[in-house]
């Protein structure tokens, strides 16, 4: 049996993801007590790099010390942990050591000296923790891909194969901190929908134990289609199938690792609509490992400058009050506890030609308002439960029968026919 995992990225109720700082255990475990109180199984953390690795050459033991201590507090509660090594980028913020930045500026992914010290750090975290039962695996880095490009103010240039060498090299450390653990990495969705990033499709589909996509509907979606609409409810689901383009295998698992209701985009008070939708969808595809929101408490508005937005996306206030969207997953962990995840094989395959599919693919196509997103959206609202084929596979019939693919379509196709026979088989 296929068991799905609902989990949430933990945000400190207690200084935010500051706390490391001023690391209080028994504040951690009343954090940990109010997610394992929705039943959850599962939470990602955020070590802040600069904290535990404030010199190229200096791990801090405390700060690794603590991180073990939160891993073995989660294993009280019955939750699994995913440990994101290279933060590296939160909520608009950038947390970069000394030693890569002003006088000391080094670029993130060629130098050889800041590699050298990165896989080190990613090294021992995973060491660290490769004898926790409950240590799923490390990210590499939370949407490090950030740097690589803009809209970065001051970016860290890279090509797409050294960016998939950067790639290789650290989840090599982290697979010899910790052997046969889950070791990925997670890139926001510029991957997907911006021409020319560094970092590809094929980087996230290929490279690591599985496919973590990030869906935030603030990218243009909700603008564009509303709260409700079709396109904001199925923008999980679409990524999801998106990369199934380009996977190194059919049941290549992929894991919704990030997902949120930002306001105002997602009013408050269609939160809870929202999140149920977006789950169903999500969950309609094949292939799926798991959920995890974000985030799980409410930034404290104490804190200055974060976007407004971010402020207000947890399941739980800062006070560790469920809130709607909290409500919504609760409900959902309840309905899917001892069920199967396996959802029939989506048939219809929209094809998507994006040129050197493996290189640096025209990718503007895929973002919303593009041609294909909005065609792959059509035959969403229409009920077609599409998926994704790159042109070069769209007339190979193993590939297509290794995904039960029957139908390709074209986005012109769309256009003019509630569910169009595809014109390629």
């Amino acid at each position: 049996m296929t068991a799905l995992r609902f989990g949430v990225n933990y945000t400190p109720t207690h200084g935010w993801f500051h706390h490391w700082l001023d690391f209080d255990l028994d504040e951690v475990r009343a954090d940990l007590d109010s997610i394992a109180a929705l039943g959850l199984d599962h939470i990602r953390v955020f070590p802040l790099w600069p904290v535990f690795q404030p010199n190229r050459t200096l791990i801090r033991p405390r700060a690794v010390e603590q991180l073990v201590r939160l891993v073995d507090a989660a294993a009280e509660r019955g939750l699994d942990v995913n440990v994101d090594g290279l933060q590296g980028h939160l909520s608009s913020f950038d947390f970069i050591p000394s030693w890569t930045t002003t006088w000391h500026r080094r670029n993130l992914f060629t130098d050889p000296s800041v590699a050298e010290g990165q896989a080190g750090y990613l090294r021992a975290l995973a060491e660290a923790l490769a004898d926790r039962p409950n240590f799923l695996g490390m990210t590499v880095g939370n949407e490090i891909n950030q740097f690589s490009a803009a809209p970065h103010p001051d970016p860290d240039p890279v090509t797409h194969r050294q960016a998939a060498d950067w790639l290789r090299r650290m989840l090599a450390a982290c697979e010899q901190g910790a052997p046969g653990r889950c070791h990925l990495h997670a890139s926001y969705d510029a991957a997907w929908y911006h021409d020319g990033h560094p970092f590809t499709p094929a980087h996230s589909a290929q490279l690591g134990a599985m496919t973590a996509v990030h869906s935030w509907v603030f990218n243009g979606t909700a603008q564009r289609h509303g709260a409700t609409g079709t396109a904001t409810e199925q923008h999980a689901a679409y990524l999801i199938e998106l990369s199934k383009a380009w996977a190194d295998r059919p049941d290549r698992p992929v894991w919704l690792q990030e997902v949120g209701a930002p306001a105002p985009h997602i009013p408050p008070e269609q939160a809870a609509a929202f999140t149920e939708a977006t789950v169903a969808g999500a969950l309609d595809c094949p292939d799926v490992w798991g959920v995890t929101w974000w985030c799980s408490h409410d930034v404290d508005r104490a804190l200055a400058d974060f976007p407004e937005l971010e402020y207000g996306l947890g399941l739980l206030t800062n006070d560790r009050e469920v809130k709607p969207a909290g409500q919504a997953i609760a409900r959902i962990v309840r309905e899917w506890r001892g069920r199967e995840h396996r959802p029939p094989p989506r048939t219809t395959a929209l094809m998507i030609d994006v040129g050197e599919a493996h290189g640096e693919p025209a990718r503007a196509g895929c973002a919303p308002g593009g041609e294909f997103f909005e065609a792959w959206m059509r035959l969403a609202a229409q009920g077609a439960r599409p998926t994704t084929v790159l042109a070069e596979l769209a007339q190979d019939a193993g590939h297509l029968a290794s995904r039960g693919i029957t139908e390709v379509v074209t986005a012109p196709d769309t256009v003019h026919t509630a569910h169009p026979k595809g014109a390629h088989r």
